[in-house]
């Protein structure tokens, strides 16, 4: 990186720096109207202005290589990042974020396999980890919420999963009403935004290109991938994560694990 790449790099952070206006006009509300967030937004601004100078300094030097294993280790990375913080929202499922890093880790990587191999996106830094980290995050949240959702239904029809069980059911048949409401709660925002892409707002992919110089058609042949891809993704990572996480609410006699649920 010579002198005048960094000259470059400098005036296009000018923008940016100019964009402050509309934080302190956000700060600037919070204090009048004595919110007591003023503290919370700079610092999320400035968190976020780090993370993404690192992470783009990490991508310029990652698209420069031709080794195979710098896409794994920053595909291996964002997983890692997704499974804890999703392990977090679902913080009373037992190894809740092994759970949901293993959901978030084959449910991205079996659809971002079917991609390349129908040629959808070549194998290369600059369409693998923007594509991984878009599928990451969006199965990141559902994922997380599937799993809290499930185990917060088990805790309120506990009399209804028992009953079952004495019957003769298994954990999964027992709990398969449960099962369903956890996916069909965390997929469906998915599916509501798929619905109205384009209707309220315009995805940020078809945004970036359009902005970019692309035309408008191409932008949104890669955003109707997108959507394909994330829908997927997330599919794929929820229901995964179900079969993972019930065995964590039974004991091996196929009962309740009381202790699980004696948590708010």
């Amino acid at each position: 990186m010579d002198q005048e790449w960094w000259l470059d790099f400098l005036k296009g952070m000018l923008k940016p720096v100019a964009a402050l206006a509309v934080v302190l006009l956000a700060v600037a509300l919070s204090y009048f109207q004595k919110l007591e967030l003023e503290g919370e937004m700079i610092y999320s601004i400035f968190r976020a202005f780090i993370q993404l100078s690192i992470i783009g300094f990490v991508l310029q030097f990652i698209f420069t290589q031709s080794n195979i294993l710098w896409i794994l280790l920053a595909y291996l990375f964002m997983v890692s990042v997704a499974g804890y913080t999703a392990g977090q929202r679902a913080k009373h499922v037992p190894r809740g974020m092994y759970v949901a890093g293993g959901s978030i880790l084959v449910g991205t990587a079996v659809t971002m396999l079917m991609l390349v191999l129908l040629n959808v996106f070549p194998f290369t830094p600059r369409y693998i980890i923007p594509v991984a980290g878009m599928m990451v995050g969006n199965a990141m949240t559902t994922t997380g919420v599937t799993m809290k959702r499930l185990r917060d239904d088990i805790k309120v029809q506990m009399n209804l999963v028992e009953t079952a069980l004495a019957l003769g059911a298994t954990p999964r048949q027992a709990t398969v009403e449960q099962v369903k409401r956890a996916l069909v709660i965390a997929l469906s925002p998915v599916m509501d935004n798929a619905k109205t892409v384009g209707l309220i707002s315009l995805p940020g992919a078809m945004t970036g290109m359009i902005m970019g110089g692309a035309s408008p058609l191409e932008a949104i042949q890669l955003q109707i991938v997108v959507m394909n891809m994330l829908l997927g993704a997330s599919t794929v990572s929820c229901i995964i994560s179900t079969y993972l996480s019930w065995p964590n609410f039974f004991t091996k006699a196929y009962q309740l694990e009381t202790s699980v649920f004696s948590f708010e």
